[in-house]
């Protein structure tokens, strides 16, 4: 008899979680202006509204942590971090930060000014905010494959090199970089190719462009290629990753991913002018360049957890608990992209909610649903967080919808998977009962979903 598939890993602590009455979630949700990021996190029973920062550290991590050099200047937790990195990826120069937006906010003030145009396959919210927030643009290049969620396709999150190369054809003298993010959150989790990132810097290099990786799932991103392109089966993930970062003249990242820790980032490249740059407004923004607004404690955490997570089984452990809750979802004809992402599932929403017209975000609807439903706070990714257009103040309807079910690193069993598929099953069962969405009473001008607040039609 074969064996079933079991986690990489045995649990030494736990943290007591508390279920909610119907009622109570209805006064909570409706006090949160129906954001779920407004809710508290005692209002909630399974979280999956992210998978940054939310995971499980393990003990080498913990243990690490108790060992951190607290030094303002020349810290051995930085030089750890540093060698880790350059050991992973090949980039010699690294600049901490206290996350990945704030790396973003470094390079992109380094590198962004207003009237320039940043390619990349779907950019996602902080990335576009930064760009957006300099006057300048984000040109999503992303391959129309991910536009049709139910298409089977292994690398759904590639670049089109077509539309990368005809753009900058017209518009490269105000392009800074090509910024490609592995996996690509925005079009569902979905990975990138080797070999389209080989043809990217091919472009790259034909225009005389910098290529840049939004970084914070390059591990899962390395699984994939293992797994599903020709001539990797036989590579290991941290040699898969040397060659995807081979491509790439810059990196940021959110290590509160990949990392898997509670908090941390950096800027990364063996371009020495690019990090003379970074490095003094990493000072401005941040903190000393060895420490970027981590502690000690938190730059050997990620140290531990870069080296941990380029390993196979762990990678394994948590894209297999991703599918399982694909495989259920299939049981229960709920559409979502697929194949399955690597840190989450994304239900096409106007596939499930199709009695909501557009213009009452039913990706956000189908949030409110789940969470009354059953406790379960998942995040949308879709219209409300595409924001307005910068120019027309129109509302942007043409991606996709989403309700992203993103699952933290080592937290949750699958017997908590049950409880989401079962959860989703109910909505999903009801769903012609759903006829209105919500309606948009107060919104920022950027980056709103997190602070937009709703009223039910």
């Amino acid at each position: 008899m074969e064996l079933p598939f079991a986690e990489s890993w045995k649990i030494k602590m736990v943290e007591p979680i508390k279920k909610s009455t119907r009622e109570e979630r209805e006064k909570w949700l409706k006090a949160a202006n129906n954001n779920v990021f407004q809710l508290d996190a005692e209002q909630v029973y399974i979280d999956l509204l992210t998978d940054s920062g939310t995971g499980a550290m393990s003990d080498r991590q913990w243990g690490a942590m108790m060992v951190g050099d607290e030094s303002y200047a020349g810290a051995t937790s930085f030089k750890l971090m540093r060698a880790t990195i350059e050991k992973i990826t090949g980039f010699r120069y690294v600049v901490p930060t206290h996350q990945g937006r704030a790396a973003e906010n470094v390079l992109f003030s380094v590198l962004v000014k207003a009237g320039d145009y940043v390619p990349g396959n779907s950019h996602f919210d902080t990335t576009k905010g930064h760009i957006e927030s300099r006057k300048a643009f984000a040109v999503d290049c992303t391959v129309d494959d991910a536009k049709d969620t139910q298409k089977e396709v292994p690398f759904k999150g590639n670049v089109d090199i077509q539309k990368l190369d005809k753009f900058l054809a017209q518009k490269a003298d105000n392009v800074p970089f090509i910024i490609v993010t592995i996996t690509n959150n925005t079009a569902g989790g979905q990975p990138v190719s080797m070999q389209n990132l080989r043809e990217v810097r091919e472009i790259a290099n034909k225009y005389g462009k910098k290529v840049v990786f939004d970084s914070a799932r390059f591990a899962e991103n390395a699984y994939f290629i293992k797994m599903r392109e020709k001539g990797f089966e036989n590579k290991t993930i941290k040699e898969i990753c040397l060659e995807m970062f081979s491509y790439a003249d810059c990196m940021t990242m959110s290590a509160k991913k990949d990392a898997i820790v509670n908090m941390g980032g950096f800027i990364a490249t063996n371009v020495e002018d690019l990090y003379d740059k970074a490095k003094v407004l990493g000072i401005i923004y941040e903190g000393y360049i060895t420490y970027g607004g981590m502690n000690g404690r938190d730059m050997n955490a990620v140290a531990v957890g870069l080296d941990e997570n380029t390993e196979f089984d762990n990678l394994e452990t948590r894209i297999k608990q991703v599918e399982y809750l694909a495989q259920k979802l299939d049981e229960y004809g709920i559409p979502y992209q697929r194949p399955a992402g690597g840190h989450a599932i994304f239900i096409d929403a106007p596939k499930v909610l199709t009695k909501v017209p557009k213009e009452e975000f039913p990706a956000q609807t189908l949030t409110c649903e789940l969470y009354l439903e059953a406790g379960i706070r998942s995040c949308e990714i879709g219209y409300l967080l595409a924001d307005r257009d910068p120019i027309t103040r129109e509302n942007r309807f043409g991606g996709l919808d989403f309700v992203r079910l993103a699952i933290p690193r080592r937290v949750y069993t699958n017997n908590h998977i049950d409880v989401v598929a079962a959860a989703l099953k109910n909505v999903f069962d009801r769903r012609e009962q759903i006829t209105h969405g919500v309606k948009i009473v107060w919104e920022a001008e950027l980056m709103r979903h997190f602070t937009v607040k709703l009223e039910r039609i």
